[in-house]
């Protein structure tokens, strides 16, 4: 299984350095020997255990609030979620009391609500945009595909990065393919701002949107085909990759921001 992860690709090698912790046959004890210390949002030791333990009848999410245990199969999908723990934990524990307490007031059987559906959205599909430069932000905001990538690429030397958050999302990356869209958020940082460093910066944005109400489903997020990255796809070098609208679409916000051109 992991033997498919090529930790060279841009999108991994954030979290190349943990994957030495993996070369054990038991992932769930070598992720709680990396996780040792690490607590969940209630204060409690954080773990991961089979995923048998998860009681029937109880959500996944509000079993590793009540417990600190994180059901965990062998399967690259749950191996990326560990790693998102360990990488980002003050981000995973705001998520995780969100939708804990949405399925504590509303029902495990609900319809996820605006906050708990942005929630679930972004711990499964989300890249941070890391950038001090607010047009950067906002030419991703504006669907300006050809402004972000083509006439600002020189900007994603040293300007501006994107790291890797959902779980769901890196295991796409395992074999990537030209319309992976991810849901992006914006962090005015340096691109060189270490991880767990931007893990506080993010939770707390994240905290304060979700405090002002402006964390409402997908729309809180701005979408981000992430092959268009450069350095991402050796095809995107062509301007005329960006040219395919079915995956650098125009977007709600109009066909007008996506004519700009430096």
């Amino acid at each position: 299984m992991l033997s498919t992860i090529d930790w060279t690709r841009p999108w991994f090698l954030p979290f190349a350095a943990s994957a030495s912790c993996l070369d054990g046959s038991d992932l769930r004890e070598a992720f709680n020997a990396a996780a040792l210390g690490s607590l969940n949002a209630q204060g409690l030791p954080l773990r991961f255990v089979p995923q048998d333990s998860l009681p029937e009848g109880v959500a996944y999410e509000s079993h590793i609030f009540a417990t600190g245990q994180v059901p965990t199969r062998d399967n690259l999908h749950d191996t990326f979620n560990a790693l998102i723990w360990l990488h980002f934990p003050e981000t995973k524990r705001l998520l995780n009391r969100l939708q804990a307490e949405a399925i504590e007031r509303d029902g495990v059987q609900a319809v996820r609500g605006g906050l708990r559906d942005a929630a679930t959205l972004f711990d499964e599909n989300a890249v941070i945009l890391v950038s001090e430069d607010a047009t950067i932000a906002n030419a991703l905001r504006g669907f300006a595909w050809r402004k972000l990538f083509v006439s600002r690429r020189d900007a994603w030397r040293d300007t501006c990065a994107v790291v890797p958050f959902g779980h769901a999302l890196l295991e796409k990356l395992v074999q990537p393919y030209k319309s992976v869209t991810a849901h992006a958020w914006w962090i005015p940082a340096s691109p060189t701002t270490p991880i767990a460093r931007l893990d506080g910066m993010l939770a707390a944005s994240l905290a304060e949107a979700a405090e002002q109400g402006r964390l409402k489903g997908g729309r809180s997020f701005a979408p981000l085909p992430v092959m268009g990255i450069p350095g991402w796809c050796g095809e995107s070098a062509a301007p005329g990759f960006y040219d395919d609208a079915s995956v650098f679409r125009p977007g709600r916000r109009g066909a007008a921001a996506n004519a700009e051109a430096g």
